[in-house]
């Protein structure tokens, strides 16, 4: 039976905005490198595929489109980056995949940045492009304004996707000029000869001329081409508009379905949307869908933890993404009945944390080991390796060589 791929989402103290005051939650340490070494060292002992790091420009907030008062909520986070880096050293095998903006961040900058985490890993870096409408957020930079989202626009993803796409537009320039210049120099550009004092061969660093509608970008990078390539570039997708994101630019899609059905047609919407954007046939697009979970071993018990939470922020919790609460063994029946329609795996957003991070490496993925759909062992020393990639081939490289094939 095929491998099931598993991601797991860190984010503060866990997804739920009251996870800070649940006993066992540790939110005196959230701004501690050694709280996020220990989420993702006990990721890492769980054997999953990668963690993702959440970032933004501005404080978090209970509304998605404009900032908020609130002070009974976390707020505040780390560089995704820098964290990132600083992991880098301290894990072996687990990918690990910051989210950064684009909207306000040059691409040089992104390019060097995530292809300096792939030398710190070893060729474990990954990437998640995110674009920012709050018009908060652009007040930081003073360069540029951005379109204000309303309260009737969040309702409809459709809708916000229509008014912001423009900034998905750019986004689609920012992720291809970041993949030039990770190409910008070739594999082999770095001699190191002493005897010679050639530390570069310079016909093998590019300029690689981008000019698109928002920006131009000559190169070459200031950092040699990555470990892996073309380390993995990641897209959060709701609706037409980030689907062609992810079909245009993206290896890995993470979908937000609330059940098979649901999961079914948001894959046939990839799928319309890698033909709409001329995606080359046998260039695969890994399929995610993600889960809020909150996960318990006996009946009930994550339901009633969740309604718990739910009082003391004062509300219930909604997401984007499906809420789960019950037991290890339910959650792997769902991933398995979702997986059915086409997926290949599933990024989980822990609701508490540490608790529910330990539930999935303790309880999910023993589960699903037993049914045979999960790795007993790491069997690549790359994010791209582990999720069963290639190493892509440099665009700027000669393909006319003796037993080069073109």
């Amino acid at each position: 039976m095929t491998r099931l791929h598993l991601a797991v989402a860190l984010d503060g103290t866990g997804w739920h905005p009251a996870a800070w005051r649940e006993p066992g939650a540790r939110p005196a340490d959230v701004f501690k490198a050694r709280y996020w070494a220990d989420l993702v060292g006990e990721a890492e002992r769980g054997l999953l595929d990668f963690v993702t790091f959440e970032d933004t420009l501005g404080l978090q907030s209970a509304a998605f489109h404009r900032p908020d008062d609130r002070t009974d909520q976390v707020r505040g986070r780390l560089d995704a980056v820098l964290l990132a880096a600083t992991l880098a050293p301290l894990t072996s095998h687990i990918g690990l995949v910051p989210t950064t903006n684009v909207t306000h961040t040059e691409p040089f900058h992104v390019a060097s940045g995530i292809a300096s985490l792939d030398y710190a890993s070893r060729g474990r870096a990954g990437w998640r492009p995110q674009i920012t409408s709050r018009a908060a957020d652009a007040a930081h930079f003073g360069r540029r304004t951005t379109p204000q989202l309303t309260a009737e626009d969040i309702r409809d993803s459709e809708l916000i996707a229509k008014r912001l796409r423009e900034l998905f537009g750019e986004a689609h320039e920012v992720v291809e000029a970041v993949r030039r210049l990770w190409d910008s120099w070739e594999d082999d550009a770095e001699i190191r000869d002493i005897a010679t004092g050639r530390f570069i061969d310079r016909d093998k660093l590019h300029h690689i001329d981008f000019e698109g509608e928002h920006f131009s970008v000559r190169g070459p990078s200031i950092t040699p081409r990555p470990p892996q390539g073309q380390p993995l570039v990641t897209v959060l997708a709701h609706a037409s508009t980030p689907y062609e994101l992810a079909a245009a630019g993206a290896d890995l899609v993470y979908l937000t379905p609330h059940s098979r059905a649901d999961t079914a047609a948001r894959l046939d919407a990839v799928g319309q949307a890698q033909a709409a954007v001329g995606r080359p046939a046998g260039e695969p697009l890994i399929a995610f869908a993600d889960l809020v979970v909150f996960l318990d071993d006996e009946p009930g018990c994550a339901a009633a933890r969740k309604r718990r939470l739910d009082e003391l922020d004062g509300t219930e919790y909604t997401s984007d993404a499906e809420i789960f609460t019950g037991t290890p063994g339910e959650l792997a029946d769902l991933l398995l009945d979702w997986r059915e329609a086409g997926l290949d795996g599933f990024r989980l957003r822990p609701g508490v944390l540490p608790h529910d991070l330990a539930a999935i490496t303790g309880g999910l993925v023993p589960e699903l080991r037993r049914r045979g759909v999960f790795r007993t062992a790491y069997e690549a020393g790359t994010l791209r390796g582990l999720l069963g990639l290639a190493r892509p081939a440099n665009r700027y490289a000669p393909t006319d060589l003796p037993g080069v094939a073109p």
